[in-house]
């Protein structure tokens, strides 16, 4: 069993834990970029480089990476050592925060990073500087996209697994959009999701507040969502779009990902509803569907007894790519708790960290 790098991004600072023994046992390194929150992170498949987003009190929202698992870090620096990523003068905005970077698995120099406010970015040089992607910040419905309580958004980047002109994204509160042609136009995808804090229209073309998507590369038709109410799942990339969640604890929550393995196989953190935003039932329970969302089951077995009141952040809940596959979720009091049976026992890695932001794994 090769062993697994965990990259944990918090509200002070970013961790490294590193498995031994095949993620039997667990060493977590000293706090980088202490004080500073780090608000996404990604795993290049191809080597193993890592990408993480920081937000400096004082120079503002960077990019830093690690060619070596996390044991040291750098800035991928333009030539002229601006900032990567930045909005354009033309566009009248500014960089509040990035909160998704994400590999191109086609194109492996591409990276995607969705920010806040909501607009998507794009680089070709490995994540040194990137560039606005221009036809979905012009979009007609994008200055009718409200901020949701995480403010204005784009949280998801799904690209295509084989087309590097299909794309996915999804924005808070603005919807799921996909573009089949690079990026130059889009649709909005959100046919079927409804939004019960819109009463006179609780099935808008778009303005739903999605908070996770994901699918997997050897079905890419199939997606499958998180909203602010209800968890979908759609069969027509995203045209249309079918509930899923009965048989939940819950129809609330944020984090939501597919089995790497199991296109049928997706797992979801149940909260009690966005009034109180704790895990169901005030415990801790990943909830799994085997069958693409007919059935659930809670997972239970080694996480806490006592009542839980943290919340799990939507990028803070990640898989691996071994066989068994590993899962991983950190919360927002600051603890991190592993599967390494996909699911069916867990253990507590570490605890009394920050708030965490997000969490993202890679075999090493």
């Amino acid at each position: 069993m090769d062993d697994v790098v965990l990259v944990i991004g918090t509200r002070k600072g970013l961790f490294t834990a590193h498995s031994r023994r095949g993620r039997a046992e667990w060493e977590v390194a000293p706090v980088a970029f202490p004080s500073t929150p780090v608000t996404a992170a990604a795993v290049d498949p191809a080597d193993g480089r890592i990408l993480a987003a920081v937000h400096s009190p004082f120079w503002g929202v960077s990019l830093v990476e690690s060619r070596d698992h996390g044991r040291t870090w750098s800035e991928p620096a333009g030539e002229d050592d601006t900032a990567p990523v930045a909005f354009p003068p033309s566009a009248e905005a500014s960089l509040n925060d990035i909160w998704q970077l994400r590999f191109s698995p086609t194109q492996p120099d591409v990276v995607y990073a969705g920010v806040e406010p909501a607009a998507l970015f794009r680089s070709e040089d490995g994540g040194r500087t990137f560039s606005l992607v221009e036809g979905l910040w012009d979009h007609p419905h994008r200055p009718l996209w409200h901020p949701g309580g995480g403010g204005l958004c784009l949280h998801t980047v799904l690209p295509h697994p084989n087309d590097p002109n299909t794309l996915v994204v999804a924005i808070s509160t603005g919807g799921v959009y996909r573009t089949t042609d690079g990026g130059d136009t889009w649709e909005p995808r959100n046919r079927g999701i409804r939004a019960d804090f819109l009463p006179e229209d609780p099935y808008p073309e778009y303005g739903q507040c999605v908070h996770k998507v994901d699918f997997h590369p050897d079905a890419p038709r199939r997606l499958f969502l998180q909203h602010h109410g209800g968890v979908y799942r759609s069969d027509d990339d995203g045209e249309s779009w079918t509930p899923i969640d009965q048989g939940l604890p819950a129809d609330f929550g944020f984090p939501l990902l597919v089995h790497p393995h199991r296109p049928d196989t997706v797992y979801v953190l149940p909260l009690n509803s966005d009034e109180d935003r704790a895990p169901a039932g005030h415990h801790y329970q990943v909830c799994r569907s085997d069958d693409a969302g007919e059935t659930w089951r809670p997972l239970t077995e080694g996480l806490p007894a006592e009542p839980c009141h943290a919340s799990v952040l939507r990028d803070a809940f990640c898989t691996d790519a071994a066989d068994p596959a590993g899962l991983y979720f950190g919360t927002r009091d600051g603890c991190v708790y592993a599967s390494r049976d996909e699911g069916e026992t867990w253990t507590e890695i570490v605890r009394h960290l920050p708030d965490v932001l997000c969490v993202r794994a890679a075999v090493l």
